[in-house]
């Protein structure tokens, strides 16, 4: 297994949220004092899933007294592109094809990293060694010693890591964790919760392009395969990344996170004892090696006043669209999410199906509270949404089932050595 420890569990869940909150280096606390708290920052990748952020920040740059002051990518004309939609908007950027430029730029607060996952690692990493707060795209790594390196940096420097998970905006999770702890479930032993889609026609991130579609003159292809291996040109590695396990995770990661993050904070999990990874390549047999439709089962350890040991389902068939509910079952009752929060269903005889709670959510599943509370984290140590340690839960999960489905075999987590091993 490639996943190796880079650093003791012990530690960093001891020390992890409150070094994040509480510390700032003297460089990056100088970069937003001035200019009334102004907060100035770049875009490291600038294809479609930065174009969501761009549109965000863009409508809240004034309120939130940001400056978006450079672009960057490996594909020049969408940085161009990035840059002339900041200009439309009143603003004045830079823009760079190398995102060490803008690392080395010391009026430069934050970056927004929105790259392919398998190069999220490096950047990051390279980001806090510049003394950058950063806000980068789930999933934080690609693998597991990724994570753990980010979380070590991280807890070093004090700098502000917000993780791309915008459904941790939405309080549901936080306030469904209190209840849980009240002990109105009674223990937990289960978790269900699904991600699925009907692509019909193309299948999972199929864009229908040429395989004979030339590279773009300007795109530097070298430079957006690092870490991977290099392949001679691919329009399709490119276009639709999301299908080869060497940039990506396919479901369990672009999809899986997202909803696997939400069980994680709302249940208090951290690391799974054994995960398994199960699905295949049953629809769209046409070079992808990553699964067209995937589910995983995570066994968590018992946890005091929480759980006695549960088990976390996640669905992900991408030719069917009809889900699961997402609900949590407890020894003494269930509580499902709804799209207005969430209520508590009794299990017990004496009222079996009464409502027992509910919860009006407040915020939502959007970039721009995630947003905001990534400012206020930089300016005032608010909590973060999805700090780095939720992210490396994220990442350990999900990584340990994609490590199933390629070896066939159940992953466990070994606790003493902190690797992966087969089970």
């Amino acid at each position: 297994m490639s996943d190796q420890p880079l650093v003791n569990r012990r530690d960093f869940i001891r020390t992890g949220s409150a070094v994040s909150a509480m510390a700032m280096t003297a460089k990056s606390y100088a970069q937003t004092d001035g200019a009334n708290n102004r907060l100035r920052m770049g875009f490291i990748g600038c294809g479609g899933m930065a174009g969501g952020h761009l549109k965000t920040l863009l409508k809240i740059k004034d309120s939130e007294n940001i400056d978006l002051v450079a672009t960057t990518d490996v594909y020049n004309r969408r940085a161009v592109d990035f840059q002339s939609k900041i200009k439309e908007a009143g603003g004045d950027a830079t823009v760079h094809t190398d995102y060490r430029e803008i690392l080395a730029r010391q009026d430069i607060d934050y970056v927004l990293i929105a790259t392919p996952e398998h190069s999220h690692a490096y950047i990051t990493l390279d980001a806090l060694d510049a003394g950058k707060h950063v806000y980068v795209e789930k999933p934080m790594t690609h693998d597991i010693k990724e994570a753990q390196a980010v979380l070590k940096k991280v807890q070093k420097t004090g700098l502000k890591l917000q993780v791309g998970v915008q459904g941790m905006a939405d309080d549901s999770y936080s306030s469904a964790f209190e209840a849980i702890k009240a002990g109105k479930l009674g223990k937990l032993v289960h978790a269900q919760i699904d991600y699925v889609r009907n692509y019909e026609g193309k299948g999972p991130w199929r864009k229908g392009g040429k395989s004979d579609a030339p590279k773009p003159d300007d795109l530097n292809w070298d430079a957006w395969q690092k870490p991977a291996p290099n392949h001679d040109w691919d329009p399709h590695r490119y276009y639709e990344w999301r299908c080869y396990r060497d940039y990506s995770g396919g479901i369990a990661t672009d999809l899986f996170i997202h909803r696997l993050t939400r069980l994680i904070k709302a249940c208090g999990l951290e690391l799974p004892d054994r995960v398994v990874g199960m699905g295949g390549i049953y629809t769209w047999d046409d070079g992808r090696d990553l699964p067209d439709s995937f589910e995983m089962m995570a066994e968590y350890p018992a946890m005091e006043g929480i759980t006695n040991g549960m088990t976390v389902h996640v669905l992900g068939t991408m030719a069917n669209d009809d889900g699961n509910d997402h609900c949590i079952r407890g020894t003494d009752a269930t509580l499902t999410f709804t799209k207005k929060g969430w209520e508590i269903k009794s299990d017990v005889k004496a009222d079996k199906d009464a409502i027992i709670a509910t919860h009006k959510k407040t915020g939502a599943e959007d970039l721009d509270p995630h947003h905001r509370n990534h400012h206020a984290s930089i300016r005032d140590g608010a909590a973060l949404n999805c700090p780095v340690e939720l992210g490396l839960y994220g990442v350990t999960a999900v990584r340990m089932a994609n490590l199933s489905w390629f070896h066939k075999k159940m992953m466990a987590w070994n606790r003493k050595r902190e690797v992966v091993t087969p089970s």
